[in-house]
């Protein structure tokens, strides 16, 4: 896929650039960062900068990325002992 430019508004800024990611994947990228800075309603509604809640926006995110990676290892390495366990116990059928 070819490269485009990108642009959305945030806190009352626009803000541009490049991707070649599908344009859907490009949507739920930026409304994750939406509803992680913005109210409910759509609204900017703090005293903090926007180039600082932007960055905050940011370690939230990648604070869920780190929960969710430990919790996918978690489940690997517990499917990874099931299936183990599953083939010792049919090598003792044998």
């Amino acid at each position: 896929m070819e490269e485009r430019l990108v642009r959305f508004a945030l806190f009352g800024q626009e803000f541009t650039f490049y991707s070649n990611a599908p344009e859907n994947e490009v949507e739920e990228v930026v409304d994750i960062l939406r509803s992680e800075l913005e109210g409910a309603d759509g609204e900017y509604a703090s005293t903090i900068p926007s180039s600082k809640l932007l960055v905050l926006g940011c370690l939230r995110i990648a604070a869920r990325y780190v929960s969710l990676n430990k919790e996918f290892d978690t489940y690997r390495n517990s499917q990874g002992r099931s299936i183990d366990h599953l083939i010792d116990k049919m090598s003792d059928l044998d």
